[in-house]
């Protein structure tokens, strides 16, 4: 239980370093990554699922080669293909702001430090270097934070293009 205390101090601290806006990007952070885990989750376990009854919806057709039926097959692919996209532009826009949000950090403790400057008539080096770690550590998380979700986020897009490419291929109109 000590090691969870001491963790906890630790973020805490880092936190408080860090300035208000860090709980911003924690925030972000948080909901990204919740997105890309529910994405994992589905590929691993709903996708299956789906794609057995989109094959047995297709095969249960009598004929697969006139105009309608490839409408119906289009159909089928289309609803799929919104299944298995669905969150990922809403992850790409998350990995974009998070740097963002650094950059807003990094104005916020830069603002901190003029203060102190115009405050102290920028004498007092100790205070200005708060305001500097207000600024740089934002920008540092905004970034780790975005290049998680970066990789994460090309991962989830290549296995859904080829999950996509799968079910189009497996929907066949040879019969």
């Amino acid at each position: 239980m000590y090691w969870f205390d001491s963790a906890y101090e630790s973020v805490a601290r880092f936190m408080d370093m860090g300035g208000p806006v860090l709980y911003g990007i924690a925030v972000l952070l948080l909901v990204m990554w919740t997105l890309i885990f529910e994405r994992f989750w589905y590929f691993k376990v709903g996708w299956k699922k789906d794609v057995a009854r989109i094959i047995a919806t297709w095969e249960g057709r009598a004929e697969r080669k006139s105009w309608n039926a490839k409408q119906v097959r289009q159909k089928l692919l289309s609803e799929a293909r919104m299944q298995i996209n669905q969150y990922l532009p809403v992850i790409k826009t998350l990995v974009a702001l998070c740097p963002l949000f650094g950059l807003l950090g990094t104005v916020y403790g830069m603002i901190e430090v003029f203060n102190i400057m115009a405050v102290t008539g920028g004498s007092d080096a100790k205070m200005m270097a708060g305001g500097v770690s207000q600024a740089t550590i934002p920008t540092m998380a905004g970034m780790v934070a975005a290049l998680s979700g970066v990789f994460a986020n090309t991962y989830i897009t290549r296995a859904a293009q080829r999950e996509s490419a799968f079910l189009k291929d497996n929907l066949t109109t040879d019969h």
